[in-house]
């Protein structure tokens, strides 16, 4: 299909510049024809504004310019019908030959059906999730964690060398105080809670008090035998190890896997900071006043400059921001994407402040912005135990619906948009729920094709039994079309940040896998149509398994 459009791409480039020096008129330096597909059915198979944009440099009137462009279309092109529209727009219909392409692109490609190569090897980091190593994921998390990793799968795919990084918040305040609250367990479960009482702001989820029984199995009371000050740094420590432990089984089991995971406290240790900090002030962004450092953020629009390091030569919490981000181009990536909780919005500016002041390019970072999740039980509001003392957990959405469904509900909208996740909804065997939905198709698929061996009928067709002439039913041409549409969406998704559109893609497809099995027989038609249906239904089948591994969803072949 890609190269049918790139062939109509060459097409409409030549007679825009066929048109151009007829009337002796220059064409804008940033022009590339751009194709879309119709918002409606019957309105071709593709699109394009380009008689619009041209209008004005032209001195035409739209339909007169794109009446005129079609004029110098060549009359032995892909094109079968081309048609002015609306205010200017062109529709192209193309000749049966796409589906002849679309069909056998799918099923000689294979797995690698869809991947493009727009990022041609471009080191690109997405760093997600991230928290704070002082209890569970909770749901925000899980949102974050599906966003963030089905990004990465996406820009992958696209052709872009990618890592998955989680920034690990292990130095810092938050630190001590989880160490605090895991010592007041400690002494809790061994009957002497008054000799070390819970910090009012401590960490009071019951994950510590299995941490603290972890700490008793280990050392007894032994550690209530020594100064609480003197065990703090201990409980500290191994309290974030315990804690990282059970954030990497969530991960694990929900199937996200980091490349690398980096340490705050690392920037301090290797001495990553001080040469951030020498960097900024070697450009004149940041000044020492009154003992302190300054970086200079009024000059991008701050209110006030910020500090970096305290006049007690402690440093910010922007400051491991700062040298994070320098230490990200160090390591080579050309683009850094974050993917942060919508409560962080007001971060981005002072982020792409430093990302200036350090002289990166603008389009090196990305910030996507997640939203919260409603949980609904039934479609009303619904609150769960919250063991972790204020918030639903992660653990405790994949044990009742399902890694499947945790992950497709989490990116079944943008991820700037709030998402309703109804827990029954996830759970039901029906076409109400999409990832049913979805997955159901392919298992359809794959039980046609068991039956087609039962029968004892040869296997998979080769394409050279394709007859595209036998494909009438509108239903069959509605899922050539969803199968075409594969490569572009992954493009798409990709270069947007995008997602959700791979969430509905898959959806897409699958209605059109659905409709097209009520309409039409597989089995028990002549030989050459049941060949060419068998053919398309593989080929849905293999866009249908490449969409889902991208989602990180399973490809049932029963259910």
């Amino acid at each position: 299909m890609q190269n049918i459009t790139e062939e109509l791409k060459k097409s409409l480039d030549a007679a825009v510049k066929a048109v151009a020096a007829e009337k002796e008129k220059s064409l804008p330096e940033d022009f590339a024809v751009r194709l879309e597909r119709p918002r409606q059915e019957g309105h071709g198979d593709w699109a394009t504004n380009i008689a619009m944009q041209l209008s004005k440099p032209f001195g035409m009137k739209p339909r007169e310019l794109a009446e005129a462009i079609i004029e110098k279309l060549p009359k032995d092109s892909v094109i079968e019908t081309a048609e002015v529209a609306g205010p200017g727009f062109m529709n192209f219909k193309l000749t049966a030959g796409w589906v002849t392409e679309a069909v056998g692109s799918a099923i000689k490609q294979d797995a690698d059906y869809g991947r493009v190569n727009i990022g041609k090897g471009q080191k690109v980091q997405v760093e997600f999730v991230s928290a704070n190593p002082t209890g569970p994921l909770h749901m925000g998390h899980g949102r974050g964690a599906a966003v963030g990793d089905i990004t990465a799968s996406l820009l992958s795919f696209a052709g872009y060398d990618v890592d998955r990084e989680y920034y690990i918040n292990d130095a810092g305040l938050q630190m001590e105080l989880l160490g605090k609250s895991a010592q007041a367990r400690y002494f809790e479960v061994l009957g002497r809670a008054a000799e070390a009482p819970m910090p009012e702001d401590g960490y009071h989820g019951d994950y510590m008090l299995d941490i603290a029984k972890t700490f008793v199995e280990k050392y007894g009371d032994t550690l209530a035998g020594k100064p609480v000050e003197e065990t703090l740094p201990q409980f500290s420590q191994e309290t974030g190890k315990l804690v990282l432990e059970l954030i990497k089984k969530d991960l694990e089991d929900f199937g996200v896997k980091f490349d690398v995971w980096f340490s705050e406290k690392s920037l301090y240790d290797d001495n990553l900071v001080e040469p951030a900090m020498e960097a900024l002030k070697a450009r004149d962004y940041a000044y020492e006043q009154d003992g302190a450092l300054w970086f200079r953020s009024t000059l991008f629009g701050d209110d006030k400059d910020r500090v970096l390091i305290r006049t007690n030569g402690m440093p910010t919490y922007f400051t491991s921001d700062v040298a994070y981000l320098k230490n990200k181009y160090d390591r080579g990536y050309e683009k850094n994407i974050y993917v942060w909780g919508a409560d962080h919005h007001g971060y981005i500016p002072r982020l792409r402040s430093v990302n200036k002041a350090f002289g990166f390019p603008d389009e090196g970072i990305d910030v996507m912005l997640i939203q919260m999740v409603n949980l609904l039980r039934d479609g009303k509001p619904f609150q769960m135990s919250k063991r972790a003392g204020t918030i639903v957990t992660l653990r405790e959405i994949m044990d009742e619906v399902g890694r499947d469904a945790a992950r497709l509900f989490f990116v079944i909208r943008r991820c700037d948009s709030t998402v309703d996740f109804d827990l029954e909804l996830a759970k039901k065997a029906s076409s109400e729920n999409p990832v049913f939905y979805i997955q159901y198709a392919h298992a359809r698929i794959c039980s046609i094709e068991r039956e087609l061996a039962e029968r004892n009928i040869p296997p998979m067709p080769t394409m050279e039994q394709f007859d595209v002439s036998l494909l009438t039913d509108p239903s069959e041409l509605a899922l050539a079309k969803a199968i075409s549409r594969f490569p572009e969406t992954v493009t798409k998704a990709a270069r947007e940040t995008a997602p959700h559109l791979m969430a509905y893609y898959a959806q897409e497809l699958a209605e059109a896998f659905h409709s097209f099995y009520t309409a039409v027989h597989v089995l028990g038609v002549e030989e050459n149509l049941m060949n060419s249906r068998i053919l398309l239904m593989e080929a849905a089948r293999i866009s249908l398994k490449n969409a889902l591994t991208l989602l990180g969803l399973s490809a049932p072949e029963k259910m």
